[in-house]
C-alpha cells in the first residue's frame, strides 16, 4: 500500500472517529448537571423572561432537534454563541488559541531539545555517575505534582523574590501605554511566561530524556553500530551521526503527541498562572455549563490529536526508509 493511499484511508478513519467524538460530546454535556440559564441570569428574573432566554439559546427545542442543528452549524463552521461571554465561540477560541500555542509549543520544543541532548549523554555514560544523576533528575521532575510545582515557583520567585509577575500574561501599564514599542510588549510577555514555561519544562523534559536514553541503548546494540566501531570511527561520530538519528524516531512520536495535547492548554497550568489560553477557558466553560464553548474546545483538542497521530505516522515513513505502508 502506497503512502498516499494509507494517508487517505487514515483520514477516512479519523473522520468517522471524529463524528463519534462529536456525538458523544453533545450527549455528555446535555447529561451534565446544572442549568446554564441559572448561571446567566439574575435569580429574581421572571420565569417568562427565562423561557425567552432559553428559546434564544435554542435550549427549549427537543434534544434531537438540538443535535441536528448542532451538526448543521458545525458543518457550516458556526460553533455557536458562548453562554457565558455572549460572543461567538469561534472568536473566543481564535483569541485564546495563540496564547496556548505560544506557551506550550515553546515549552515542548525546549524540553525536547534538552531532553534529547541529555538522554543521548546519559545513554553514552550508562552505569556511571552522569547517567545516574540525569536519570534520577528526569524521574524526579517527571513525577512531581504539577500544581504543587507551579505554586512553589510562584511562592519562591514571584512572591518571595519578586523576580516575576505572579499571574497573567501581560502588564496593563505596558499594553495600555500608546508609546510602548512591540519589543517592549514582547519582553513583557516573555517576562510573564518564565514561570509557567519553567514549570512545564521541568515536568516534560524528563519524558524526552528517558525515551531518548532507552532508545539510544537499544540502538547501540544494532549491528551497524558494531560495524562502525570495527571501522575505527570516532565514538563522537558514532554517537551523533549513526546512533542518535535512528534513536530519535521514538522521540518524534512523543514530541508530536505532546504538541497535540498542548492545545488543551494544560488546564491546571493555565488556571494556576491565570494564563489566558484554551485550557483555562475550557475549565471555565465546563464549570459554567457553557455548552458551545466547552464542546468547541474539546473538538479542537480531538481534531489536533487525531491529525497529529497521522502526521507522526507519515513522518516515520519519511525519516525511516525501512518503514513502508
Amino acid at each position: 500500500m502506497g503512502l498516499w493511499r494509507y494517508a487517505a484511508r487514515r483520514l477516512v478513519q479519523i473522520a468517522g472517529l471524529f463524528y463519534v467524538i462529536l456525538t458523544v460530546l453533545f450527549i455528555v454535556f446535555r447529561l451534565a448537571p446544572g442549568d446554564p440559564v441559572e448561571r446567566m441570569v439574575d435569580p429574581s428574573m421572571d420565569p417568562e423572561d427565562a423561557e425567552v432566554l432559553m428559546a434564544q439559546l435554542g435550549l427549549d427545542r427537543p434534544v434531537g432537534v438540538q443535535y441536528l442543528y448542532y451538526l448543521k452549524n458545525f458543518v457550516s463552521g458556526d460553533m455557536g454563541i458562548s453562554f457565558h461571554y455572549g460572543e461567538p465561540v469561534a472568536e473566543i477560541i481564535a483569541d485564546r488559541l495563540p496564547n496556548t500555542v505560544l506557551l506550550f509549543t515553546s515549552s515542548t520544543i525546549l524540553a525536547a531539545v534538552v531532553g534529547v541532548l541529555l538522554g543521548k549523554r546519559a545513554s553514552w555514560s550508562k552505569g556511571r555517575s552522569t547517567d545516574t544523576v540525569l536519570t534520577f533528575s528526569a524521574l524526579a521532575t517527571h513525577t512531581v505534582f504539577l500544581p504543587w510545582l507551579a505554586l512553589l515557583l510562584i511562592w519562591l520567585f514571584a512572591y518571595r523574590l519578586g523576580w516575576f509577575p505572579i499571574t497573567g500574561m501581560v502588564s496593563e501599564d505596558v499594553w495600555l501605554d500608546p508609546g510602548a514599542t512591540w519589543w517592549t510588549r514582547a519582553v513583557d510577555v516573555a517576562h510573564h511566561m518564565v514561570l509557567p514555561l519553567a514549570s512545564l519544562f521541568l515536568i516534560q523534559f524528563g519524558t524526552f530524556l528517558l525515551v531518548m536514553r532507552s532508545s539510544m541503548l537499544e540502538t547501540l546494540k544494532e549491528d551497524y553500530i558494531l560495524t562502525a566501531r570495527a571501522k575505527g570511527l570516532p565514538e563522537r561520530v558514532i554517537r551523533n551521526h549513526h546512533a542518535a538519528p535512528n534513536a530519535a524516531l521514538p522521540v518524534l512520536t512523543t514530541i508530536g503527541l505532546s504538541l497535540a495535547f498542548s492545545i488543551n492548554g494544560g488546564a491546571i497550568t493555565e488556571t494556576v498562572f491565570t494564563w489566558p489560553g484554551i485550557g483555562r477557558e475550557l475549565v471555565l466553560a465546563v464549570s459554567q455549563n457553557d455548552y458551545p464553548l466547552a464542546q468547541a474546545s474539546f473538538l479542537l483538542i480531538a481534531a489536533v490529536v487525531l491529525l497529529a497521530n497521522l502526521v507522526v505516522d507519515l513522518l516515520y515513513a519519511v525519516l525511516d526508509p525501512r518503514i513502508r505502508y
